[in-house]
């Protein structure tokens, strides 16, 4: 029996109504080309195995392989024995759905390393710490909407789709848990030529998340001009629209 490995941040989801209900919100098709994100023991690897062609999967835990090969005994299973953060998702013959129980130390790199490759992604559905999955999805104006929900919203639309508790797994997490869906939008809502800016205009608009607009792009923008362009320097980031930050970018880059 696999003893689950902490600096893998392994949780094995074992519930079986649980599984049912991530297979059936994901609800995949038997062509789709899915990728699963950390199959551990294969609790999603076995009920999509048995709805799809063929099934790709990424494990770091070299102690997991022989037991994941016996699951793919048809041949219809393609193991990826590597670091997901150093995956290259963009090289595929068709886009892909992105499917996981995600290791909760490495979700928000991930997240972030995926965004770089969604013209090759269709949809993601990821299990996440349930606080992780609230800052991705808050809205302007919620204390939890900070530099995860504006990078991720201005590429994705994003909806919570279950509440996942502790004793779902084993060994059972501290923390409550939830299940996620992104959908890469159509139309961008930041421009190719600004998205090097935007990114450095988000993070540094939430260094400080206390602290007023004006203070935390004081190396930026000028609080003038900030209030040149109509937006209010004296509030908290926390307050901006995602519109308001594309605006900040673009500011940044006449500058």
């Amino acid at each position: 029996m696999h003893r689950p490995r902490k600096r893998f941040g392994q949780n094995f989801l074992v519930d079986p109504p649980t599984i049912q209900s991530l297979i059936s919100v994901i609800s995949p098709q038997d062509t789709d080309s899915i990728l699963e994100i950390g199959p551990g023991l294969g609790a999603l690897t076995k009920p999509l195995l048995n709805k799809l062609n063929h099934l790709e999967v990424i494990e770091l835990d070299r102690d997991l392989i022989n037991h994941l090969k016996t699951l793919g005994a048809d041949h219809h299973l393609t193991i990826h024995n590597i670091d997901a953060l150093k995956f290259n998702f963009s090289k595929c013959n068709s886009p892909r759905r992105i499917v996981g129980n995600l290791p909760y130390n490495i979700s928000t790199p991930l997240i972030f390393h995926l965004l770089d490759h969604l013209p090759n992604i269709i949809d993601m559905h990821f299990m996440l710490q349930k606080e992780v999955v609230e800052r991705i999805c808050a809205k302007s104006g919620s204390r939890n909407f900070g530099r995860l929900s504006a990078m991720v919203q201005s590429k994705c639309s994003t909806e919570l789709l279950l509440h996942v508790p502790p004793e779902s797994f084993s060994p059972a997490p501290k923390v409550e848990s939830a299940f996620l869906r992104l959908t890469p939008l159509e139309n961008k809502l930041v421009p190719i030529e600004l998205e090097n800016i935007f990114q450095k205009i988000v993070k540094q608009c939430f260094s400080q998340p206390r602290k007023t607009l004006a203070n935390n792009l004081k190396h930026e923008i000028s609080q003038d001009i900030i209030k040149q362009n109509g937006i209010d320097p004296l509030i908290r980031p926390q307050q901006l629209q995602l519109e308001q930050l594309v605006l900040l970018a673009k500011i940044k880059k006449n500058q």
